[in-house]
């Protein structure tokens, strides 16, 4: 199937209702020239995700934004993984913060983390992001990255969102959560993803 390209200057919808996720994605298009709004923005409503991989569960974001909108749109779709935990929270990654009220906490999702991972030796752990771009005809380009490393406890720093503050990557003393944000955009899961997006997809920063 042929490519399909986004050109500088043209709007998308940034298919997501988390902040963080929003702030970074929008950081990492702002170089190519791509006009983005959130699906936030756009009061569009969020899609159940039914499917059992990240790819799959950002397909049905992407698609949905996309035929609401009239526009090109790009989800996300991202989680947690430990080793000891045979991948999990991973796709469930929200699941696991989720409170009986609906809110969201990733303090105590970490903590259950910790409580069901602490008896392991094994402390491997690694997040994935699956990027994909959709048009409202059906077209779909769709990109995954890694960062790999370990778990720690306690969780370190206040930078980042969600699970960034118990992660630690390979090849670094900071977690996600303390470090800066560019130096996190530059080797993150979603900058692995995205650098793929970008030499397929964009036009060039």
């Amino acid at each position: 199937m042929t490519r399909r390209s986004l050109t500088r200057g043209e709007h998308i919808v940034i298919a997501t209702h988390n902040k963080g996720k929003l702030r970074e994605v929008t950081a990492l298009l702002a170089p190519h020239g791509i006009e983005t709004v959130s699906a936030g923005e756009l009061n569009l409503p969020e899609p159940d995700e039914t499917e059992d991989s990240f790819a799959g569960n950002a397909t049905i974001k992407a698609m949905a934004a996309a035929r609401a909108s009239g526009l090109p749109a790009l989800a996300d779709d991202s989680g947690f993984s430990v080793a000891a935990l045979d991948g999990a929270p991973g796709v469930r990654t929200a699941d696991w913060a989720t409170q009986p009220d609906g809110s969201r906490d990733y303090a105590d999702a970490m903590r259950k983390v910790m409580d069901a991972a602490q008896e392991f030796e094994d402390r491997t752990a690694w997040f994935t992001c699956a990027l994909v771009l959709a048009w409202p005809d059906g077209h779909v380009e769709a990109f995954e990255g890694r960062a790999t490393g370990q778990w720690v406890w306690p969780p370190r720093g206040g930078n980042g969102f969600g699970y960034d503050p118990m992660f630690q990557p390979q090849h670094g003393g900071e977690t996600f959560g303390e470090m800066d944000p560019a130096r996190k955009h530059a080797i993150s899961h979603r900058a692995a993803a995205f650098a793929l997006l970008a030499s397929a997809c964009l036009p060039a920063a």
